[in-house]
């Protein structure tokens, strides 16, 4: 997300984008996946905004990581929880799509989460190409292909 707000932020024109599943959820608003996600973590970061982190790592900590918030846990969570907190909300800031028909951009995707798929409809709608790299999960750089298929898409795409 940072290098597209850089993008239209400065002028910048990289010669090609490689995005690992961009959270860019503005281009993909009204999609269910996407909405289903928004709506809990406005609610939590209301609450963290009124100064209850443990209500905020209520909602969060099962979203992202699959576990129950508990007040025996807190303490370790305690350090995490303001972290994630802290982070700048995936939505909220107009990126429109159209970037991507404006330089060669490569979308890649574990395949595991609708959210990053719908996202990555959405760029290859507006010219991007996509690639599902299954079984890594969040973790397509680790992938055994991702090297080579970052490079096929440059080598394909010099100007």
């Amino acid at each position: 997300m940072i290098t597209v707000l850089a993008m239209r932020g400065h002028n910048l024109s990289p010669s090609h984008l490689v995005l690992v599943e961009p959270a860019l959820y503005d281009i993909a608003r009204g999609n269910p996946a996407i909405e289903a996600h928004i709506e809990p973590m406005t609610r939590a970061r209301d609450r963290a905004k009124k100064g209850d982190l443990f209500g905020y790592w209520q909602i969060v900590k099962p979203m992202l990581f699959g576990k129950t918030a508990t007040g025996d846990a807190w303490d370790k969570d305690q350090e995490i929880a303001a972290r994630f907190a802290s982070l700048e909300a995936p939505w909220g800031h107009q990126i429109d799509p159209a970037f991507a028909r404006s330089v060669p951009t490569l979308v890649l995707t574990g395949g595991w989460n609708d959210e990053y798929e719908a996202i990555a409809t959405v760029l290859a709608q507006a010219g991007a190409s996509t690639v599902v790299l299954t079984g890594k999960d969040h973790r397509v750089q680790d992938h055994p292909d991702f090297h080579a298929t970052v490079e096929a898409f440059l080598a394909s795409n010099r100007w």
